[in-house]
């Protein structure tokens, strides 16, 4: 992604450019940008080249203000759709000259606009943002490809966040009862400087609609899903996904034992054979050495029990011979007096034909090694691996995204092609071309980990996402959809599979940035987006001297991290820490969260701490410290409450803030508990 300098958070009350979109390019991505940006209640005008023959959405095309019918790379219509009134314009046709083409157009129309543009090309996006300004550019197929690799990996990962220098992953674990959280963990306790809890889940209840609909005092029980965010370290990233054998501890004799043992030696045989798979060269020097190996042995054998006066050696010697075809040397070295058997010029004759062809073939695949490193002839890809692997089915812009990020994780993958790719496309991945539902049986399926359909075609993925099912009722199933109704179709009808609407989720990241938000990546987590988005707190803000507690439950996100304007950074920021101009904040939010942000919609704290009594003289100095700390109300407000106990703190709260208020309290000797406002 490329964007112009930091957006502010600002969620004052805009101009009147704010309530008028445009979407130029009505394709797929376009139409769910369209839906997606109606959601937020503003008024949304469109140009299309051609107007779509079948709409994906229904009744899109009457819930908008404008749609013209013709280039958006011509000032008239630009013009006619009220370019200049645009808060922000997407341009997401599928020709990237055209998108950037009309970026130009709009930018002379309108110098202050949004533009969001959909394109692959990072060099010229880059130039370009440098010089419109406040432009952002995507790859409508970028976006969603780590989703399709997370989901593959059939593990309780579900994303990586990369804020350099710091690497973070999203884990949604399901309890167990020897895990170390469960039956002695309170969930809020779960919060730490490098961790922060998404969602709690007790076993058979729904899955949450937002962030922090979970209760901070309950215990973590077996059965529960647990989703955090958590720091991790880079180098660790590939052994986070590995899940780990414990092999037991065998002895000298026990060890001895099991590699003198004939199954001991077929296993490794078989397995080195299948990993030669892609490799008939290999395959064909392993059974020219072993003829050879199998005639040396053979004819030292008979030469040893057949002729007289001939040692070990000696018949070792002449076995060679026979091989390099050397008829003098063999009957020179027996006895040349005694007439020769017959069943030795036979013998002899074998072996020098045996031996011919087999030096006939090593100097065939020397000349072809000698060859490819001299004139670095393209290499073979490697074998495929015989278990634990991804097979992806269709290797695309998307397939070919997914299996570049799947190798980031160190994750063995099988690629499915009916078409063969360049070597210099992915040189590291196994490849089967051919028919795709032909080539699924090719790509050790029975031991695979789990399967990614995600060629053009949604209904072919079906298809074939079917198949591999049927092939390995076990395997974890990944589907590439493009229809949202026939996304959730497939969902409910194939609860074993993993279905992902490719342009939904792009779709979103395109409206929140068109709204301002830094979008850095996205995320599946209960069934639904999470976007990663970046903001900068700027003097005008309403944001500018809040608590966080205010922004993370009134708007309902999750801040990962906060840098001062001093650069000082801090991961998992606290509640209290208040916001000032210039800071950087990261947060996970999903794009209900970013609706309110944009409107300006705090939910209202409902929550009152009603205070006791305090222990100890002491208790009520720090009491009263914790109260202006936390609540944001004022020191003197706080030591008059707690001179006048008891009494209830007349400033309602968030439900987390007021209850980690009363642990705070409880901490300084103060007795003190939570009521609602409604209770009141």
């Amino acid at each position: 992604m490329v964007a112009s300098p930091l957006p502010s958070a600002s969620v004052s009350p805009h101009d009147g450019q704010s309530s008028r979109f445009l979407v130029c390019g009505l394709g797929s991505l376009g139409q769910f940008c369209v839906s997606v940006l109606q959601e937020f209640g503003v008024t949304v005008g469109a140009i299309t080249l051609t107007e779509p023959i079948t709409w994906e959405i229904p009744h899109l095309a009457d819930r908008l203000d404008r749609l013209l019918i013709g280039d958006c790379r011509q000032p008239q219509y630009l013009q006619a759709a009220g370019v200049e009134q645009c808060r922000a314009v997407l341009l997401v046709a599928s020709d990237e000259r055209v998108n950037i083409e009309a970026a130009f157009a709009v930018r002379l129309l309108n110098p202050t606009a949004r533009l969001i543009v959909r394109s692959a090309k990072e060099n010229l996006n880059e130039l370009v943002g440098d010089r419109l300004g406040n432009f952002v550019a995507f790859e409508a197929t970028q976006l969603p490809a780590p989703a399709f690799a997370i989901a593959a990996l059939s593990s309780e990962i579900r994303g990586f966040i990369q804020l350099e220098p710091y690497l973070l992953r999203v884990v949604k674990a399901s309890m167990t009862r020897d895990h170390r959280w469960c039956d002695r963990r309170a969930v809020h306790e779960l919060n730490t400087q490098t961790r922060r809890v998404l969602s709690h889940i007790p076993y058979g209840q729904e899955l949450p609609t937002e962030f922090h609909q979970w209760q901070p005092d309950a215990t973590v029980q077996a059965g529960d899903l647990i989703a955090y965010v958590e720091l991790i370290e880079a180098q660790s990233l590939a052994a986070t996904l590995a899940t780990p054998v414990i092999t037991p501890k065998l002895s000298f004799w026990q060890r001895l034992q099991q590699v003198g043992s004939i199954q001991h030696w077929r296993q490794r045989g078989l397995t080195y054979w299948r990993s030669t798979a892609q490799q008939q060269t290999k395959r064909v020097a392993l059974l020219v050495g072993s003829g050879i190996l199998t005639l040396l042995t053979l004819g030292t054998l008979i030469l040893t029990f057949t002729q007289p006066g001939i040692n070990l050696l000696q018949a070792f010697y002449v076995s060679g011979v026979m091989l390099l075809g050397s008829y003098d040397a063999v009957y020179g070295v027996l006895n040349p007096q005694d007439a020769i058997p017959l069943w030795m010029r036979f013998m002899n004759l074998t072996y020098m034909l045996a031996g011919t062809a087999s030096i006939a073939v090593l100097y065939a695949l020397l000349t072809e090694t000698l060859l490819s490193a001299k004139f670095q002839l393209p290499r073979k890809r490697p074998p495929l691996p015989p278990e634990g692997h991804v097979v992806l089915v269709g290797l695309g812009r998307v397939g070919r995204r997914v299996a570049t990020f799947l190798h980031q994780l160190k994750q063995p993958v099988v690629g499915v092609s009916n078409a063969a790719l360049e070597s210099s496309v992915l040189p590291q991945l196994p490849v089967v071309v051919g028919d795709l539902a032909a080539s699924l049986s090719k790509t050790n399926l029975a031991t695979a980990k789990s399967v990614v359909v995600a060629t053009d075609d949604e209904m072919a993925n079906l298809e074939l996402g079917l198949l591999a099912h049927r092939l390995n009722p076990n395997i974890a199933l990944v589907i590439r959809t493009f229809d949202p109704a026939f996304s959730a179709n497939i969902d409910r009808l194939l609860p074993y599979a993993k279905v992902l609407c490719a342009y939904d989720l792009a779709a979103e990241a395109f409206v929140a940035a068109a709204f301002g938000e830094n979008v850095l990546n996205l995320l599946r987590l209960n069934e639904q987006t999470v976007l990663t988005t970046e903001y900068r707190i700027a003097p005008q803000d309403t944001l500018h001297h809040k608590l966080l507690s205010e922004i993370t439950y009134g708007y309902g996100v999750v801040p990962i991290l906060h840098e001062r304007a001093d650069r000082t950074v801090r991961l998992m920021p606290t509640d209290d820490t208040r916001l000032g101009v210039g800071d950087r904040l990261v947060v996970l939010a999903t794009i209900a969260s970013l609706q309110r942000i944009e409107r300006g919609e705090v939910v209202r704290p409902t929550w009152l701490v009603r205070i006791e009594r305090s222990l100890s003289p002491e208790a009520g100095f720090d009491g009263a410290n914790a109260i202006a700390r936390i609540s944001d109300c004022s020191l003197p407000l706080a030591r008059d409450v707690m001179q006048s106990l008891p009494a209830t703190l007349p400033i309602p709260l968030y439900k987390h803030q007021a209850m980690r208020l009363v642990r705070d309290l409880t901490k300084a000797q103060v007795l003190a508990h939570v009521v609602s406002t409604v209770e009141e």
